[in-house]
């Protein structure tokens, strides 16, 4: 199978699976994330790390079970680093930081918390709670923070029940043109 297959085969497997006390499945989530990438016409790698965020939550020794179970699965380092084998730093790297954009949002924006899902403000506790200003300070630094916020505000509005989205086959042109060679 080429690489494209292997992750298709992973939405349609673990993906078609609940998405840790959300209302939609892992797959779901990540597809209306893409969709949002779609929508304001964000540059393809973004769209690409819109579409594989949570890949790392089937990656790894520990899993997003464990996650809401109170043990940090790491799930955006295992997932970027699960998809450098085939893609380049633009779409691994705000998916490696998605989490960390969380923390970043939560310590500098005032009502950001507010708005996150029941199941987002647990797991934000378990991944570390919001940055310090320090944390914070070195997260906007880092080349792809912009990027990794933008595509947490995604996460966050990608949770809609039964929204009509792309299904991933219409991904896979997209992907293709990204695999690093």
């Amino acid at each position: 199978m080429d690489a494209i297959d292997v992750i298709q085969a992973l939405f349609e497997s673990e993906g078609a699976q609940d998405y840790l006390g959300e209302p939609v499945t892992q797959a779901e989530h990540m597809l209306q994330t893409a969709a949002l990438a779609v929508h304001v016409k964000a540059p393809a790698p973004l769209i690409a790390a819109a579409l594989l965020h949570d890949v790392g939550h089937f990656q790894g020794v520990l899993t997003g079970a464990d996650l809401m179970e109170g043990r940090d699965n790491r799930h955006s380092d295992t997932g970027a680093d699960w998809l450098a084998q085939w893609f380049g730093p633009a779409v691994c790297e705000p998916v490696r930081l998605h989490v960390a954009a969380k923390r970043y949002l939560c310590a500098i924006e005032p009502g950001y918390y507010d708005r996150l899902s029941d199941a987002s403000k647990f797991t934000l506790g378990v991944q570390g709670g919001p940055m310090t200003s320090e944390q914070a300070d070195r997260f906007a630094a880092s080349e792809y923070a912009a990027d990794a916020v933008t595509l947490r505000r995604w996460d966050e509005q990608a949770k809609v029940p039964g929204a009509a989205v792309a299904p991933f086959r219409e991904y896979r042109r997209l992907l293709v043109t990204l695999v690093s060679a």
